[in-house]
């Protein structure tokens, strides 16, 4: 019996024409699509047919390699233009509503000040432009021609003793002078009290190499300034048309960044010079000097200052001496960083100790005060002027008769400053009975200290 299918249709009776045709269009038909499926109504029944066709083969055409290229170029361009215009329009319309933001000829820092809370603003303001001095070599070979015969090394023995055996043995250090005088007697030689101070024995190396022993005319410990003599009657005539007397000058004029030329007995092993620049002026250094310390108004530079440069001139590129090369940061962690006393501060105190006499106990004046130093830490924990502040006057003393009182801060005398009570016995000391001084004292009044000034007569010391 014959099989049927619910359609009574015998299976088997089938046209195999109309078989190859239903393959085909079942290899042509897409693949399944879940949104195809999801969308219902005319529209997916026209996309579903519309996919059943056949689609032409369409022949894009191909560009070449350089018209790609030139395309490429040409909308980068536009690009470009637009990008450019569009910022400049933006500048433009953002200057007028913040016209502060786009000043010219200044740029801002961000800092802090010392209260947290608020940000400070600092305006720095471009540097205007300057003239440029060149300085050739020869200018730097005519000052060292000119200002090397005024320097002299000094090469000086003291007496030390070994701390473990008791033994005493000589020791010998080295410095530099600067020729600053010359009378009828003797040359007179500005250098460090460092130099000097302590020593047994002192010699003085001129630039033709002679040498002549020296002795102390008088020193200023806390100024770290001495004042040494060669008697001219043992220095040779060819030695005293070889030296010259050294031209100071003013250092209160020269500005950072001038050029400086350090000559000194560099190491002990004779005269040599370093150029660099004045890196900063009245930098206040703390100097300690066997135990004691004092501070220092000094020039830095960075011209190379060594051991035996103490005591040698720093000099300006005219040949001035603008400051007296004393200390230097010895440290790993520092380069270039020399100081020297400025000139304009020492000349007062230099010239003061050339015209010191060596006086005996009974001729040496007395002033009748018990000083007690005021230092910048005194000065700012009790508002006190720096200088030296008189705790006691002696009854019937020449500073009694002077008006003196106790209170009073001591400032100048003969118009050197007076920084310590050392110093202040050292300069009185110095001066015979009877000369009259000159006195610069502050006193407090109504509130505030007030300048003033008297003279004195120096009396004679006790000595009972």
């Amino acid at each position: 019996m014959d099989d049927y299918n619910e359609n009574n249709i015998n299976q088997y009776d089938v046209n195999p024409e109309d078989v190859s045709m239903q393959k085909d269009q079942e290899h042509n038909r897409p693949e399944y699509s879940f949104w195809a499926e999801k969308v219902s109504g005319p529209l997916a029944y026209e996309y579903y047919q519309e996919q059943e066709k056949p689609q032409p083969a369409v022949e894009t055409p191909k560009k070449s390699r350089g018209s790609r290229f030139f395309e490429f170029i040409l909308k980068a361009a536009v690009f470009g233009i637009i990008a450019g215009v569009a910022f400049l329009g933006v500048q433009y319309i953002y200057s007028r509503i913040n016209p502060d933001v786009f000043r010219r000829n200044e740029s801002y820092i961000l800092g802090s000040t010392d209260d947290d809370s608020a940000e400070a603003k600092l305006n720095v303001q471009s540097t205007e432009r300057g003239t440029v001095h060149n300085i050739s070599e020869s200018s730097v070979m005519k000052v060292a021609q000119d200002t090397m015969p005024s320097i002299v090394s000094i090469t000086s023995v003291s007496t030390s003793t070994d701390i473990w055996f008791g033994m005493e043995y000589p020791r010998e250090g080295s410095g530099s002078g600067i020729i600053v005088g010359k009378d009828e007697k003797e040359l007179l030689i500005a250098t460090n009290n460092h130099v000097v101070d302590g020593t047994d024995k002192i010699t003085v190396t001129f630039i033709d190499d002679s040498q002549v022993e020296a002795v102390i005319k008088g020193t200023d410990v806390m100024a770290d300034l001495a004042v040494i003599t060669v008697d001219l009657a043992d220095i040779d005539q060819s030695t005293i048309d070889a030296i010259k007397i050294a031209k100071l000058g003013n250092s209160d004029d020269i500005k950072v960044g001038e050029m400086t030329i350090a000559i000194g007995n560099a190491m002990g092993y004779g005269q040599s010079l370093t150029v660099g620049y004045v890196s900063a002026k009245d930098r206040k250094i703390e100097v300690s000097d066997n135990g004691r310390y004092t501070t220092m108004v000094l020039l830095q530079t960075d011209a190379a200052i060594n051991p035996g440069n103490s005591g040698g001139a720093l000099l300006n590129i005219n040949g001035e001496v603008i400051g007296i090369n004393t200390v230097k940061f010895a440290d790993y962690k520092v380069e270039g960083m020399g100081y020297a006393i400025p000139i304009s501060r020492a000349i007062p105190i230099i010239n003061e100790l050339m015209s010191r006499e060596i006086l005996k106990p009974e001729e040496q004046g007395f002033l009748g005060v018990a000083p007690q130093d005021v230092t910048e830490e005194v000065s700012e924990m009790f508002g006190l002027p720096i200088g030296v502040y008189i705790s006691t006057v002696v009854e019937g003393s020449a500073a009694e008769k002077a008006g003196l009182k106790v209170g009073d801060v001591i400032q100048y005398i003969n118009g050197v400053e007076i920084v310590s009570g050392v110093q202040l016995s050292e300069l009185i000391s110095s001066i015979r009975v009877g000369t009259e001084i000159e006195i610069v004292y502050m006193r407090h009044v109504n509130g505030s200290y007030k300048e003033h000034k008297t003279t004195a007569v120096l009396g004679a010391r006790d000595n009972n």
